[in-house]
C-alpha cells in the first residue's frame, strides 16, 4: 500500500509542477514538493539516506539541467528564480530523490535496468511536459534532445539506485535515521 501512496504523491508533485510551470507559476510545484518532502522525511526509516540522495539528485539536476539548458537544447517555462534551472524543476529533483528508496528498491542491484528505465522514462517526461502542458520548448528537431536527455537520465538513475544500495549496506541495522 505504502507504494502506491508514494506513486500518487510524488505524481501528484509532477503534475503541480508541470502544470503550475506551464501556466507561469513556480509555486505549486515547490509547494507540492515541499509537502511531500516533509511527508517521506518524517515518515522514513532511512532519513540520512534520503537526505543525502535529495543532495546528490539536485547536485545531478543542477549539472544536467545546465548542460541541457546551456546548450539551447530545452527551455523552461516558468524560469524563475535562475532561467537555467528554474525551482520547480529542482523540485522535482528533490522529489524523484525521495522514491528511490520507496518506489525502486529492485533497481539497487540492477543497474542496467536503471538504465534502460532513465533512458527511456526521464525524456518521456521531459517530452509530456513540454506537450501537453508546455512547461518545456524542446529545440527543433526534437531527437538531439531527447538523446541528451535519455543520456542524462540513463546515467543519473542507476547513480541514485546504486548510492541507496551502497548506503543501505553501510547503515548499521537498527540505527536511527
Amino acid at each position: 500500500m505504502r507504494f502506491w501512496i508514494v506513486l500518487f504523491a510524488y505524481e501528484s508533485v509532477w503534475f503541480a509542477a508541470v502544470i503550475g510551470a506551464g501556466r507561469g507559476y513556480v509555486w505549486p510545484g515547490v509547494t507540492a514538493a515541499m509537502l511531500f518532502a516533509a511527508w517521506r522525511l518524517t515518515s522514513s526509516e532511512h532519513r540520512r539516506i534520503e537526505l543525502r540522495l535529495i543532495a546528490v539528485a539536485l547536485f545531478a539536476g543542477a549539472l544536467l539541467e545546465s548542460i541541457w539548458v546551456g546548450s539551447g537544447l530545452i527551455h523552461y517555462a516558468a524560469a524563475w528564480p535562475w532561467r537555467i534551472v528554474p525551482a520547480w524543476l529542482l523540485a522535482l529533483w528533490m522529489s524523484f530523490a525521495l522514491t528511490i528508496l520507496p518506489l525502486f528498491g529492485h533497481l539497487h542491484a540492477r543497474p542496467w535496468l536503471a538504465m534502460a528505465l532513465g533512458a527511456v522514462g526521464g525524456p518521456l517526461a521531459y517530452f509530456g511536459a513540454a506537450r501537453a502542458w508546455h512547461a518545456a520548448r524542446l529545440a527543433t528537431p526534437p531527437w538531439p534532445t531527447l538523446a541528451a536527455l535519455s543520456l542524462g537520465w540513463a546515467l543519473a538513475f542507476p547513480l541514485l539506485t546504486a548510492l541507496a544500495r551502497r548506503w543501505l549496506r553501510e547503515e548499521p541495522l537498527g540505527s536511527p535515521s
